[in-house]
């Protein structure tokens, strides 16, 4: 019997998404250890690695980490599976669909602010989705929205302009050049 060996090997971009991901994955931590009054509501902070991420490498790096962050950050906290993964996993491929729309407008007029917005809104509209279709089938989780709808302005401002400054302030990316 001969063993087959499969060799993955690693490149740049592999590398660059991983170190990337993991500052994600961090910035979730973070956030999942800041208490705030009311469950669902974080400032989203991994969200800023993923604008920068897109603006600088594209809507498939940004994907990346951003389900990397996702499932990570599930297995990391012990949430792997459970209602509140999948409520982050809703979240995140609402804000990817998004992030994929809003990276295709005139860079004049939109960029790391609006971005972020459209996320933010993206993201708790997802969360909604799947709360009202599978947690909580009851109209009355949509007295809910303004307060959700008011957290997802003011932290996608927030994070949009700290996505901003960091595109400002980083070196600018070089093809086969790795900054992250």
């Amino acid at each position: 019997m001969t063993r087959s060996v499969i060799e993955l090997t690693a490149t740049p971009e592999d590398h660059r998404v991983a170190r990337l991901a993991a500052a994600a994955i961090g910035l979730s931590l973070i956030d999942a250890a800041i208490p705030l009054p009311l469950p669902g509501v974080k400032p989203g902070l991994a969200n800023i690695v993923t604008l920068v991420v897109l603006a600088r490498y594209g809507w498939s790096a940004a994907a990346w980490v951003s389900g990397l962050r996702v499932f990570a950050g599930g297995l990391l906290l012990g949430q792997f599976l459970s209602p509140g993964f999948f409520m982050s996993l809703a979240g995140a491929l609402f804000s990817l669909f998004a992030l994929g729309f809003a990276a295709r407008l005139p860079g004049r007029w939109f960029g790391p602010v609006s971005w972020s917005i459209l996320a933010a809104f993206a993201h708790i509209g997802g969360q909604l989705f799947l709360a009202r279709l599978w947690l909580i089938p009851h109209n009355g989780l949509f007295y809910l929205v303004p307060l959700f709808s008011a957290a997802a302005l003011g932290f996608g401002i927030i994070n949009g302009l700290i996505a901003a400054r960091l595109l400002a302030e980083l070196p600018p990316a070089e093809p086969g050049v790795i900054h992250a």
